[in-house]
């Protein structure tokens, strides 16, 4: 699949975001805890959900879609325990469902999983933290397989603070006996909107957002209604593609709060941000700033957004730099960008970018959910018509970024 874009519009209007996929995935795989049926809303009409979807059904769950955004789980019988090997190459968070699963049938089993290649993202994290509550781990043939009698509450201080470990662990702690301390958790909202559903469930959890999570084991966890909170990332993303062409506009969602980072460096940059409890205005500026950005976990400047961002500082007057510190294949986005005409420069970890650049149409290609949509919104300023291909990877993350744009003003066709 792959988009063609006219580039040389300005976005104006409003768009409203998505669930989080962040936050929606891990908890499809909660919902494995209890044979009682849990209802989701709000869930994102993406690739990734769909396959989790067929994984839960693959166990053995009986999964019912209410429309387009919503799901009914009913986990009453789970025969298998194994993650299928074709899931579990399309997407990391298919490692999510160990940790219900350990935790109530005492067994998993699944491969390492894959998704996008953005350099090494190991799981040990959260296999150290299943042995440290008492779970045997073995490596056959490169698939992982866990056992235990019982999963036993511990303190556990992790490595990194791995958002999937993290939410594993929390995930598996809930049906532990004791309890169990995570120390150096997680803090983004994702983590905390995943804790939400669970508490909902009956879980005794305390702490999240703080980095220490402490849960108190229950015997069982019940059904819950949950809707699943909106999407930070899509919604920065389109607040860049309105900075981008110098439009104007509004996002819908109650994002605000958790783009903290992201207004600071737009307006830093000259970008004009007006948020509000329900909305978040991006006004675009005739000179963009240069400005200089280091990747960090929640709080800190997403690295899910700095290749967006890296694609709107080459109209920045000036040189702009980012530093990703947290995957170390973050940055091969900018070869598709160099492609464009853009002025970038990796060192190591670091790219230089110098502007303003006046993009040209061509041929370039998605590498990753994100560097998808930076090549995207470089090319709704690019001279000309852009392709974009292997757009796949955007659609396991955006739902219809084509379409939204489109009604933004942007001049995108998807074709086959």
């Amino acid at each position: 699949m792959q988009v063609i874009v006219e580039g040389g519009y300005k976005l104006n209007g409003e768009v409203t975001v998505a669930g989080a996929k962040n936050a929606a995935l891990p908890i499809m795989a909660a919902t494995l805890l209890t044979a009682d049926e849990c209802y989701l809303e709000n869930l994102p009409d993406i690739e990734d959900i769909r396959t989790m979807t067929t994984l839960l059904r693959q166990l053995g769950a009986g999964v019912k879609t209410e429309g387009t955004h919503g799901v009914v789980v009913k986990a009453h019988n789970l025969p298998r325990c194994s993650v299928p090997s074709d899931l579990a190459a399309k997407m990391r968070a298919s490692f999510l469902v160990v940790g219900p699963l350990l935790a109530r049938l005492g067994k998993a089993q699944a491969p390492h999983p894959g998704g996008c290649a953005l350099g090494t993202r190991p799981v040990s994290v959260d296999l150290k933290g299943f042995q440290a509550m008492g779970a045997k781990v073995d490596r056959l043939n490169g698939n992982y397989a866990l056992r235990t009698r019982g999963l036993i509450g511990r303190r556990i201080s992790l490595d990194y603070p791995s958002h999937t470990g993290t939410e594993n662990l929390l995930i598996a702690a809930c049906l532990a006996e004791g309890t169990t301390i995570i120390e150096n958790a997680s803090v983004e909202p994702e983590v905390v909107d995943l804790a939400s559903f669970l508490s909902a469930m009956g879980a005794r959890i305390y702490g999240v957002g703080t980095g220490i999570i402490q849960v108190e084991g229950v015997r069982r966890l019940h059904g819950a209604v949950y809707r699943i909170m909106p999407d930070r990332l899509e919604a920065g993303t389109f607040a860049i593609a309105g900075a981008i062409t110098r439009g104007s506009v509004a996002i819908r969602g109650r994002v605000a709060r958790y783009l903290g980072a992201l207004t600071s460096k737009l307006s830093e940059a000259g970008v004009s941000v007006v948020a509000d409890k329900e909305t978040y205005i991006v006004q675009g500026c005739e000179s963009l700033l240069p400005i200089d950005i280091q990747t960090f976990r929640y709080p800190g400047f997403p690295t899910d957004l700095q290749a967006p961002t890296g694609a709107l500082l080459t109209q920045a007057h000036g040189e702009s730099s980012i530093h990703e510190t947290i995957y170390d294949g973050r940055l091969f986005y900018a070869g598709e960008l160099r492609k464009m005409g853009a002025d970038i420069k990796v060192e190591g970890q670091t790219a230089w970018i110098r502007g303003p650049t006046q993009l040209r149409g061509g041929e370039v290609r998605a590498l990753d959910i994100r560097s998808g949509a930076a090549v995207i919104l470089a090319a709704l300023v690019a001279d000309g018509q852009t392709k974009v291909s292997d757009v796949g990877y955007v659609d396991r993350g955006y739902e219809r970024i084509h379409h939204k744009l489109t009604q933004l003003g942007a001049r995108i066709e998807r074709t086959s």
